[in-house]
């Protein structure tokens, strides 16, 4: 045998303790789980039926809070709420009849006669004082003094009854009874213009908050239904990480536990918070299928970013998740 030959069989064995026990010592793998990128989309649709007239966004379109996206034809509600609108307005004013008192000139009389039934009560008040000093001194009857007693009566209870006339011309025209009914009436009439409102302003409908256009599930000229979605928002909050750890890692994960996410695209320091633990078991989903992990039990966890780094992530997007404390690049 050559040299070389016996130098060449030495490195061999060499080289094969030395793999041999570098398998054997070599550092574990980290520790990391497949997963993916995944939303709660906000299904935005009308509260009530109609035809839609108009779309205001398209797919991809980023809105703000508030901005508007779609509408409905609003030509039924219009007209409910002019009804709702006139039948409050007659209402208050047969209330505002019943609380006001005579008219104007009706109470100028009343008050003219009362000045005149005063007048009068005074003039035979002072003739009959007159008389009685003059039947004292014999210059006068007992009979015309009498008739000017009866008549100093009767001009006091003409004076009371032109008062009572003149507070009844300042008094509310209804009974109390009849105000208080008419109010109600008043309020159910203001309470069936505010729903008729309510009712037109939902024809035009806006962004709850803001976000992205995921979709648009419908078009003009569509009937839609009550509930039915026209659009798919998704806020960047509502981004999420759902991945699958295996029985032997659930002990070690917890609601509150902080991972590391590792893409292609993540920023290094990427992190989220677990928010839910299954507590099911269920077969690796085809998403993750590999021939390592197959017909194996896994469990479904979910993690949520923080709202600033959620936007980073686009569902479906293939996601590393890797324990916090041994986060570390693929």
């Amino acid at each position: 045998m050559s040299r070389w030959l016996q130098i060449a069989l030495a490195m061999l064995v060499v080289a094969g303790i030395g793999g041999w026990w570098w398998a054997e010592h070599r550092p574990p793998p980290p520790i990391s789980w497949q997963g993916y990128a995944d939303a709660d989309y906000v299904k935005i649709g009308p509260t009530q039926q109609g035809l839609l007239t108009n779309v205001a966004v398209s797919r991809g379109d980023a809105v703000a809070a508030g901005a508007p996206l779609f509408a409905q034809d609003d030509t039924e509600d219009r007209a409910a709420l002019d009804q709702a609108t006139r039948q409050l307005g007659q209402a208050q004013e047969q209330l505002a009849n019943l609380q006001a008192g005579g008219k104007p000139t009706e109470i100028q009389q009343a008050e003219a006669n009362l000045v005149d039934a005063k007048s009068t009560a005074l003039r035979v008040q002072a003739d009959l004082a007159r008389s009685e000093v003059l039947l004292r001194n014999g210059n006068a009857t007992r009979q015309n003094t009498d008739q000017l007693s009866a008549d100093d009566r009767s001009a006091r209870a003409k004076v009371e009854s032109a008062q009572a006339a003149l507070a009844q011309m300042q008094a509310p025209m209804g009974r109390a009874s009849e105000i208080k009914a008419q109010a109600a009436t008043v309020a159910a009439a203001q309470a069936a213009v505010a729903m008729a409102q309510w009712r037109l302003d939902q024809r035009k409908v806006a962004a709850p908050v803001a976000g992205r256009i995921a979709d648009v599930l419908a078009r003009p000229g569509e009937t839609m239904a009550a509930g039915a979605p026209v659009v798919s928002l998704l806020p960047p909050g509502n981004i999420l990480v759902r991945f699958f750890v295996p029985e032997a890692d659930l002990a070690g994960i917890h609601r509150g536990d902080r991972v590391a996410l590792v893409c292609d695209a993540c920023p290094p320091d990427l992190a989220a918070t677990i928010a839910f633990v299954s507590p099911q078991a269920e077969y690796t989903p085809p998403l993750i299928y590999s021939e390592s992990s197959k017909a194996k039990l896994v469990f479904l966890i979910e993690a949520r970013p923080r709202p600033d780094q959620a936007a980073v992530l686009n569902p479906g997007e293939p996601i590393v998740v890797r324990p916090a404390a041994k986060a570390a690049a693929p």
